[in-house]
């Protein structure tokens, strides 16, 4: 008795803090939070001048992080909305709503009256009901200096038979905060943490909400048991029989002095479990101890939910948290979680049907997996090594380099035959896509699609719009539906105009920066960086041509020496031995500590896969 009672206590104190601290983070938040009110009140003035729908075949969606990547319920469509990118001086926050064809590999830009105002870090859910919806809840706005934040408590959906956004007003929700999750279960949504940050203080959620699709009320669930702690950009996922979700990973920080704080990288998995009639649930947590491989741990992943009830985890970052800046590795890997058998399952891709074929003979032992069953399920007992990663570098316009990951499937056994080796070398290579962190993923029909997201080279960001997909069925490889182009690439740093200065002006304040002991000023076009150098457009002229019908990536194949040697002679030869290299080419600089507790958008769709 004295234990539990210790024991309550504790849990008391602990919730009484919370409570302070969310007071004390309201407050102070307040006024900025009206700053911002008055900028999202215009772009919703804008946005109801609006009267009719207007559909418009487009490209692909601009580059983006933090939007939602959705399933249509009823059709083979996905949906993609909001979201932000930041060009290295102005945040963009997007309200915009698209339509991605999945048999044609058509977008449509669909711009219906009355949107929800511009967001990212909100989440997504859709239902069957009705035709069709789609349910949109909280999120962040942010100024475009990146200085203030304001934190959505709205409810919205998207009427997919008649194309109109409708604002739900119903009292009791969760307070306003983005990196929260949001999951289909039975017939509610169900809400977990999530945080709330102002420029002052931040205040992170381990709360749920429950709102009822058939009532339209919100309510606050009380669990019994042991909750997880505070974080937000975890993974959620509903159990394959409607009664509980499943809770992993996230990002949460604390401060430990006045003006330091430490970020926490979870890895522990929960159960949330609903038992009793509809009308008196009762819901409790329990620890799970999963078996198999956990992937490492990590913030930023992307989350979704599969086929068979296994959920999707894809990429990330691990960061080495330091005063003042964040160092550390984006990954492209990909692991399944089952959550009828509770176990890992690293996915791993298996090449084209030669590659199989030549597997299979290499194998002594373990049985081939069966149809429809994810690689490392079926092959525990003959293992297969490792694949062969051979990195390519490209140089972007203004000469930074970047890293593109591609996976050649290694070898099975050490006794294999000698033209079973040559059968290995002439085969495909598999490429994947390259790290990043934040990019959404979904699944439709069994095949999982991954677009946008970031990743980082020194202290530029790269935000991305290459689309891609793979069918989790047969695991034989990645389709790429849009490649990455890096001309289409844009970063300006804090010393350039925001009016792209002319040339003269340019040379100029280079001259004069040079003078200071400073680094010259960074245009649009290629960084000029030596004295004596001579013009982009000159240098553009030695270039290697483009030739007649060759794609982006058979370009920067054949180019790759020459690209590789002017970025060694542009960023200097130990560019390499920098601390902090990731996959993507560079060392971590300092990220939008948002980024990562938010965490790329999720989104869920019930028995449509």
């Amino acid at each position: 008795m004295g234990k539990k009672g210790k024991k309550e206590k504790k849990v008391k104190g602990a919730e009484k803090t919370a409570a302070k601290m969310e007071k004390k983070v309201s407050k102070r938040s307040k006024r900025e939070e009206e700053d911002l009110e008055a900028l999202i009140a215009e772009f919703q003035t804008l946005d109801g001048k609006k009267t009719q729908v207007v559909e418009t075949t487009c490209p692909p969606p601009s580059p983006r992080l933090s939007a939602s990547l959705s399933p249509h319920p009823e059709k083979d469509e996905l949906i993609l909305f909001g979201g932000e990118f930041f060009n290295g001086k102005k945040t963009f926050l997007y309200n915009d709503l698209f339509f991605y064809n999945i048999k044609k590999n058509t977008w449509v830009k669909s711009d219906i009256p009355n949107p929800p105002p511009p967001r990212c870090s909100h989440q997504a859910v859709v239902v069957p009901q009705g035709g069709g919806q789609l349910w949109v809840f909280g999120g962040e706005f942010g100024s475009p200096n990146g200085e203030q934040f304001y934190h959505y408590k709205d409810l919205w959906v998207l009427h997919l038979a008649t194309h109109t956004w409708e604002n739900i007003k119903a009292t009791g929700g969760p307070s306003g905060r983005s990196g929260h999750r949001m999951v289909l279960s039975k017939k509610q949504l169900l809400v977990f943490g999530g945080f709330h940050e102002s420029t002052r203080d931040f205040i992170y959620y381990n709360d749920v909400y429950s709102f009822s699709l058939e009532t339209f009320s919100w309510s606050r669930l009380s669990p019994s048991g042991s909750a997880p702690a505070p974080r937000s950009a975890c993974q959620m996922s509903s159990t394959p029989d409607g009664t509980g979700v499943i809770i992993y990973g996230g990002y949460s920080k604390v401060r430990v002095k006045k003006d330091v704080e430490k970020g926490t990288i979870h890895s522990d998995m929960f159960l949330l479990k609903r038992e009793g009639k509809d009308g008196q649930e009762k819901w409790s947590w329990s620890r799970v101890s999963p078996s198999g491989n956990k992937p490492h741990p990590r913030s930023g992943f992307s989350p979704a939910m599969g086929p068979a009830g296994r959920a999707v985890l894809f990429g990330g970052v691990c960061d080495e948290e330091e005063e003042e800046t964040l160092e550390g590795d984006f990954y492209n890997d990909l692991h399944l979680y089952d959550t009828v058998k509770n176990r890992w399952f690293p996915g791993v891709l298996r090449g084209n049907k030669t590659e199989k074929k030549k597997r299979r003979r290499g194998k002594k032992e373990g049985a081939e997996g069966e149809g429809g069953e994810m690689e490392g399920e079926g092959g525990e007992e003959a293992a297969p090594q490792g694949p062969t990663e051979v990195i390519k570098e490209i140089v972007t316009e203004d000469g930074t380099v970047m890293t593109i990951k591609e996976v050649i499937p290694g070898a099975q056994e050490e006794e294999e035959e000698e033209e079973e080796e040559e059968e290995d070398e002439a085969s495909v290579s598999l490429v994947e896509p390259c790290p990043r962190s934040s990019a959404m993923a979904t699944v439709r029909q069994g095949k999982l699609f991954l677009f946008g997201g970031m990743f980082e080279v020194g202290d530029r960001q790269f935000t991305l719009n290459d689309f891609y997909s793979l069918d989790l069925n047969k695991m034989d490889q990645w389709d790429t539906l849009v490649e990455m182009d890096p001309k289409t690439q844009e970063w300006l740093e804090e010393s350039e105009s925001e009016d792209d200065e002319e040339e003269e002006e340019e040379e100029e304040e280079e001259k004069l920066k040079g003078a200071e002991g400073a680094e010259g000023a960074e245009g649009k076009e290629d960084e000029v960086e030596s004295e004596g150098e001579s013009d982009d457009e000159e240098d553009e002229e030695e270039h290697p041509a483009v030739q007649e019908g060759e794609t982006v990536t058979d370009y920067q194949t054949r180019t790759e020496t020459y690209w590789t040697g002017l970025a060694r002679t542009k960023m200097g030869p130990d560019i390499k031995d920098k601390k902090g290299l990731s996959p993507s080419g560079g060392h971590i600089g300092q990220r939008s500590q948002s980024q990562v507790e938010r965490g790329p958008v999720t989104a869920q769709i019930d028995d449509c896969s």
